[in-house]
């Protein structure tokens, strides 16, 4: 019985139209292996961002509904062009929208979730020796509007079509050979994982990886549905992304995250009485402003200083509310830093090893670098520090776990 495969392209992957051949030469030999194949596709190259542009040009904050009706039209070329690149090749490619197969999403414009996929045209089309060429990024709510998935949304268009269909895999395919130890433009060391658990790319991804939608590998998690992650430009086997159960060896860390994109705001002086978390993130949350890190520091006066981090985009907008919050709750000053890095390591095999923490903390002392914050699970450790000092502390940390060591996983 043949293979049915989802295979979701990046933008990378067809950036111009020589790429999209090399799509359309990698579909053909993967029907040519004998495998079913349906396609996801993001919009070409930085077209997306083209389009987010003109859209500030004419508003600086512009409708959603028609932010989304704007920004879903990269795809629509992207599918078409690949389809035709299919038909050239003797190949039955079949471009859809969203909208044509009913890819039904909830009404949060440019941060729509997928409620249901409809796959019976498609399953048909497959059954019929066509290949669906399918837009990634977005669907349509219930009063029949374009809503769009927010960024790297084409994964979860992917993941969301390979468990509606029963795939045996999603494909992501990408610009980089798969997920590394660490970012390999950070530190040279970085390694290869040939696989990695679900539950380690959430951590991964929340924490910063950019190689796989958060969302994407929660929608693959909750259906068991592997992702192997490769490159559309190298030769390889990749990174699969599956269940904990089917990956036999497990080192103490897998990977290190880096992110600074995120800012760190201090409320000082504030009653130190029952509640007063919930009055100083409430408001924060009301603005749909997400809180990543958070300490509380309790002091002899009976005053505590509340300290968070959130995306930077949402900087200014945060420290207007903050400032709003301490007038109300009769606190001190505001601080603000957007001058912050945010490093996590991970590994499900830390569940079973004493002195992670001690040994992370003491490769960082040893480096001169001091954390600002700290926050852990049962699977990370992430620490937050200056900026200036993230890529050094990557690479502290990458040796300090000897993670540069050939791996079986």
């Amino acid at each position: 019985m043949s293979k049915l495969i989802v295979k979701k392209f990046g933008g990378t992957s067809v950036a111009n139209v020589e790429r999209i051949e090399a799509v359309a030469d990698n579909i053909e030999r993967t029907i040519k292996a004998g495998s079913k194949v349906a396609v996801v596709l993001s919009a070409m190259g930085k077209s997306t961002d083209d389009l987010i542009a003109l859209s500030k040009q004419i508003n600086p904050e512009p409708d959603l509904r028609e932010y989304d009706a704007l920004v879903s039209t990269g795809e629509q070329v992207s599918v078409a062009l690949l389809a035709m690149a299919l038909l050239k090749r003797g190949i039955k490619g079949k471009s859809y929208t969203a909208y044509q197969l009913g890819i039904r999403t909830n009404s949060s414009h440019s941060r729509a979730r997928i409620l249901d996929v409809d796959v019976d045209k498609i399953t048909k089309e497959i059954e019929e020796g066509a290949v669906p060429v399918i837009t990634g990024f977005q669907g349509m709510n219930e009063f029949g509007d374009i809503t769009t998935l927010g960024r790297g949304g084409s994964d979860t268009t992917g993941v969301a079509l390979a468990v509606a269909l029963d795939a045996d895999e999603c494909q992501i395919f990408t610009d980089v050979d798969g997920v590394f130890t660490t970012d390999p433009r950070i530190y040279d060391k970085a390694k290869l994982l040939k696989n990695v658990s679900f539950e380690e790319m959430l951590e991964l991804s929340s924490m910063g990886a950019k190689v796989l939608q958060l969302r994407a590998v929660e929608y693959a998690s909750k259906f068991n549905m592997p992702i192997r992650v490769v490159s559309s430009f190298n030769e390889g086997e990749g990174t699969l992304v599956q269940e904990e159960k089917n990956i036999m060896e497990r080192p103490i860390v897998s990977g290190i995250s880096s992110v600074d994109t995120e800012a760190k705001l201090t409320i000082r002086g504030v009653p130190d009485i029952p509640g007063v978390a919930a009055k100083i993130l409430g408001p924060i949350s009301d603005a749909g402003i997400d809180v990543d890190v958070i300490v509380q520091n309790i002091g002899a006066d009976k005053t505590t200083d509340f300290t968070f981090t959130v995306d930077k985009s949402d900087f200014s907008k945060a420290e207007k509310i903050l400032k709003e919050t301490s007038n109300s709750l009769g606190g001190g000053q505001v601080e603000v830093d957007d001058q912050i890095a945010k490093i996590s390591i991970v590994g499900r095999g830390m569940r079973a090893h004493a002195g992670i923490a001690s040994k992370m903390f003491q490769a960082l002392a040893e480096n001169e670098i001091n954390i600002l914050m700290i926050t852990t699970s049962e699977i990370k450790i992430s620490v937050v520090i200056s900026k200036d000092e993230m890529k050094d502390a990557v690479r502290a940390l990458h040796d300090a776990f000897d993670l540069d060591r050939e791996l079986d996983t």
